[in-house]
């Protein structure tokens, strides 16, 4: 059954594109721009119909409440954390939601979505992300439902604030790995800092499909590069957030992402599709 969701999820092509609306799971008041009504972020999203949506238990009945067969496919944040602000707490956390296989299964979500963080000087987070993985993965095997980990390299939270990928591929190639050997069946992982290295992150990963995640928003055109460029390096596909909705044009925004990930559309061309819409 893991397969059979898995082709839920995936395109025909294998490729996926996941817009990332979890960020108000995180009590961070900055994560909230554009998402402050849920029921039109997520109306807006699904319009543009990308492969999927990832949510969280309080938001995913908001999709799954949608009439219509087409509508994208769910993906189940599971976990909390408390590490983005520029300034830590003195008790960091990242808790998973009780019950998340069977929560994520009452939704009737496609996957779930786990962290896997590593953060300067906090190895008691990287504890607690791979008890949690453990913890659900037999679970999902069990009831045949993916996981998605997540590996994050973080920067130092003082320097850079949270939420932000230090960058460096090789830091990125061991945690990714770590990933596919805690039993990931999907992954959703850093971007390298030079991009024309990320071949070396799919390589590591083997069978199991990487997702590129979107980090911070940034200008249309660079983007728009980068998701060219991952794509040509072996990446199955993106899960980008801000980077939709922040946008002035969400539903532009989406359809041109997509012609990246499944028409292996190129940057210029993207443009043309944001601009003309």
């Amino acid at each position: 059954m893991t397969k059979a969701r898995l082709k839920r999820l995936l395109a025909d092509d294998g490729k996926l594109f996941d817009v990332a609306i979890d960020h108000g799971f995180f009590n961070e008041a900055g994560f909230l721009n554009g998402i402050e009504n849920m029921e039109q972020a997520i109306k807006t999203v699904v319009e543009a119909q990308p492969d999927a949506i990832q949510l969280t238990v309080g938001t995913a009945p908001i999709l799954q409440n949608m009439a219509g067969k087409e509508k994208p496919s769910l993906v189940l944040r599971t976990d909390v954390a408390n590490v983005y602000g520029k300034t830590l707490p003195e008790s960091l956390f990242n808790m998973t939601i009780e019950n998340s296989v069977e929560q994520a299964l009452r939704l009737d979500a496609a996957c779930v979505c786990v962290n896997l963080f590593i953060i300067p000087n906090q190895a008691d987070i990287h504890r607690q992300c791979i008890a949690n993985i453990n913890q659900i993965k037999p679970i999902a095997d069990r009831y045949g439902i993916p996981l998605m980990v997540e590996p994050l390299v973080m920067q130092d939270n003082a320097i850079a604030g949270g939420y932000m990928v230090d960058g460096d591929v090789n830091k990125i190639k061991a945690l990714v790995r770590q990933a596919v050997e805690l039993g990931a069946d999907i992954i959703k992982a850093d971007p390298s800092e030079n991009v024309q290295d990320y071949h070396q992150v799919i390589e590591l990963a083997g069978r199991i499909p990487v997702l590129v995640r979107g980090g911070g928003k940034v200008s249309d055109e660079e983007i728009f590069k980068r998701t060219e460029e991952l794509m040509k390096q072996g990446a199955k596909g993106i899960v980008y957030g801000r980077n939709v909705i922040h946008h002035n044009n969400p539903n532009a925004m989406t359809k041109a992402l997509m012609a990246i990930v499944h028409s292996d559309a190129t940057a210029n061309q993207a443009l043309e599709i944001l601009n003309s819409s």
